[in-house]
């Protein structure tokens, strides 16, 4: 499975069949876990936790004793790197068959920051499940995936532009970068809010976070940067599937903005 098949064939799968994470596909997930950079060059550590030694549980999970967490020291960009290093984790667990979903809230968050040994100086912003998907959700999964309509994505046109936010880009206006930029409308996000919005212009592509009410807190962590994160990867890997170089920068181009968009990052496409 390439990159572009694992990011349209994965969902977030809540509910398990019950069988152990095989200890090679836990090996494998874990050893791609530690090469997992990302663009900020910000270190994550990942460990894999067995919820009944460390008393985890998560409400929204059945089938599966299984997960993996990452923490990091709390800097700039944090949100952005841990969202980036994460979602490849995930999509190279898809791409072993083993299933898995983003969790930031509905967790015993004490119990797991407890097993991951999080500093005061240390956030462990999200975790997930590891194993193997059921053949049918469960009714809670069924409806929480309802509520959040998590099948359905904003259209092309409305989150990306065409050298600025007054014009919209068409998917045959998108060119060889087309791949890229529906990879990132593929992304998953907190509650489906899809925050990630681009503008294209002079082979650059500058990404920009919609930002939500609710979504940060006291102390300033965003978790909506958190999705940019993984919006920020699937552009770049879908890229790099496509034979588009890019390379990565944080060179705000000052656009006029909507009041509610702030700027993240950059990629620049190669000629």
């Amino acid at each position: 499975m390439n990159t572009l098949e694992a990011i349209r064939s994965r969902r977030s799968v809540r509910t398990f069949n019950g069988a152990a994470l095989s200890p090679e596909d836990g090996k494998k997930i874990l050893d791609f876990a530690e090469t997992a950079e990302n663009p900020y060059g910000l270190p994550i550590t990942w460990k894999i936790l067995d919820a009944r030694k460390h008393g985890l549980n998560s409400p929204v999970i059945v089938g599966t004793d299984t997960y993996i967490a990452g923490k990091m020291s709390r800097v700039p960009h944090a949100e952005e790197a841990f969202g980036y290093s994460f979602e490849k984790i995930v999509l190279f667990s898809e791409a072993h068959g083993v299933g898995t979903t983003w969790i930031a809230g509905t967790m015993n968050r004490e119990a797991f920051e407890q097993a991951m040994e999080v500093s005061a100086e240390e956030v462990m912003p999200c975790v997930s499940p590891l194993g193997y998907p059921a053949e049918r959700m469960s009714l809670r999964e069924t409806m929480m995936r309802k509520g959040v309509k998590a099948d359905s994505r904003f259209e092309f046109e409305e989150l990306f532009f065409d050298g600025s936010f007054d014009k919209p880009l068409t998917k045959d206006g998108a060119g060889k970068l087309f791949d890229a930029l529906d990879a990132v409308r593929l992304a998953p996000s907190a509650v489906n809010k899809q925050p990630w919005r681009c503008v294209c212009r002079e082979d650059k592509v500058h990404f920009y976070e919609k930002r939500s009410k609710g979504y940060v807190s006291e102390n300033g962590w965003d978790i909506q940067r958190i999705d940019m994160g993984i919006a920020l990867c699937h552009f770049e890997l879908a890229a790099a599937e496509s034979g588009i170089g890019v390379s990565f920068e944080l060179k705000d181009p000052a656009l006029p903005l909507p009041d509610d968009m702030q700027y993240i990052a950059s990629w620049e496409v190669k000629r």
